[in-house]
């Protein structure tokens, strides 16, 4: 099979954890070990990245330096599915060390300037505040904040993909035997002008709509999006939260999910299954061959 298995940005850099190189390369390391296992089962694995605590840190930074040298979002995406990864090639290299062929490409996905996203910021990246610093930092910087669980966090538009530019060499790359890491942070967000020219836009993609396109365009057998919960929660907070372990697309839509977290995931898994005829899993990134299986996780098919 081919599957295209998606990391939630904050699988691989948790909630609250210093933003520090080495945690993350744990955390990639982990990830490493869990992907390792899909392709020892004989599948063809491509990988996607979330970016969302990463591009943050990396605007902060920018934002703390000379002001000729402060970038907009896409050029701190690029420099993010550069940093992400490398270390992601890296520790698969080490895991599966048989493995002659490994690619990461940088991608860029294709947005409408006039989308209505931009006019609402919805995308959480950076870290976590509380919320007095969060609202004291917005009124400073001129950012748009908004909860992200208990805590809160920056957030900036997020537009629908509408093309993965790279699809074609990545198809060709994957056809090859090669491990693809792409579409990181839901890959660089570009626009086309009037005459067709590309160029980059102040936005951050979902990775995991991102993802979902890509697989359909390259005829995935499976999409799992992979995070740091078990599966998609119904009444998510609530006394009667639980699991929603099997269901279709239709039944998914008929509830309300938070849409600056699991929302997109649902979109994304919902979309890719109604598009495609395939299944889509979400669930925790240590269970991915569990999820692959049809095992665990939330099980997202066509029919129940």
């Amino acid at each position: 099979m081919l599957v295209v298995a998606a990391l939630g940005g904050n699988a691989l850099l948790k909630r609250g954890e210093k933003l520090s190189a080495e945690n993350q390369r744990a955390n990639v390391w982990t990830a490493a070990m869990a992907l390792a296992e899909i392709v020892r089962a004989g599948h063809r694995l491509i990988v996607t990245h979330g970016n969302g605590p990463q591009v943050g840190l990396l605007a902060l930074q920018s934002a703390a330096g000379p002001i000729d040298g402060q970038y907009p979002l896409d050029v701190l995406g690029a420099e993010s599915e550069g940093m992400i990864g490398y270390m992601i090639e890296q520790e698969l290299r080490n895991a599966l060390p048989e493995q002659k062929l490994f690619a990461t490409l940088l991608t860029q996905s294709v947005v409408e300037a006039s989308d209505p996203a931009f006019l609402k910021p919805s995308k959480p990246i950076g870290p976590v505040y509380d919320e007095a610093t969060a609202k004291k930092l917005a009124a400073a910087r001129g950012w748009t904040v908004a909860p992200d669980g208990t805590h809160w966090r920056r957030v900036v538009a997020s537009p629908k993909p509408m093309e993965i530019l790279e699809a074609p060499e990545i198809a060709l790359l994957s056809g090859h035997g090669a491990i693809l890491i792409c579409t990181g942070g839901g890959g660089i967000p570009v626009t086309r002008d009037s005459m067709g020219a590309l160029k980059g836009i102040e936005a951050v993609v979902d990775k995991d709509l991102a993802s979902a396109l890509l697989a359909g365009t390259l005829g995935a057998d499976k999409l799992l999006l992979l995070t740091d919960v078990d599966a998609v929660y119904a009444g998510y907070g609530t006394a009667e939260a639980h699991a929603i372990r099997r269901t279709t697309p239709e039944s998914l839509r008929e509830q309300d999910f938070a849409s600056g977290s699991m929302g997109p995931k649902v979109e994304a898994a919902a979309g890719f299954v109604e598009a495609t005829g395939k299944s889509a899993a979400i669930g925790k990134l240590q269970d991915a061959v569990v999820l692959l299986r049809g095992d665990g996780g939330t099980q997202i098919e066509s029919k129940a």
